[in-house]
């Protein structure tokens, strides 16, 4: 009788694969829930849209095609420059920094409506300000490896 209790109370771990669990958990839990997301909104819009209710937004809609492939462009950029300039400064986050406040600026400069001086000081004060707070709490405060 004693066995079996403590058999039932040990824990054995896997090192080898104990940190595949979390990701795997993760994975499925997200799959479950894009199911229910598919089956609770997707099929009845897609329903309504056959029964000629609704429309698909993505047709007969004008398209900014500046602010589209400038946001791809920005981001491609970003994610580029970010190993180019990291590789500069190696386990510092000054990759992540010094590419990070140029990409916020000209992101919000490309969807700015209005450019007024109001608009463009806090557009400036943000692209500095964001990136720095985040770069001070994670590679300093945290201490996590920034590129």
């Amino acid at each position: 009788m004693e066995s079996g209790l403590s058999d039932l109370l040990s824990v054995s771990i896997d090192f080898g694969t104990s940190h595949l669990f979390f990701p795997t958990l993760i994975t499925w839990i997200m799959a479950v829930l894009f199911v229910l997301v598919v089956v609770t909104q997707v099929v009845p819009f897609l329903a309504a849209v056959r029964r000629g209710e609704r429309a698909l937004p993505i047709l007969g809609e004008s398209m900014d095609s500046l602010r589209f492939f400038g946001t791809l462009a920005l981001i491609v950029a970003y994610f580029h420059l970010m190993t180019v300039v990291g590789d500069m400064f190696p386990y510092t986050g000054y990759g992540f920094l010094f590419v990070s406040i140029p990409f916020v600026f000209l992101m919000s400069l490309l969807y700015l409506h209005e450019w007024t001086r109001k608009a463009l000081v806090i557009v400036t004060l943000t692209a500095f300000a964001a990136p720095s707070l985040a770069w001070l709490i994670l590679a300093k405060l945290f201490q996590i490896t920034l590129p």
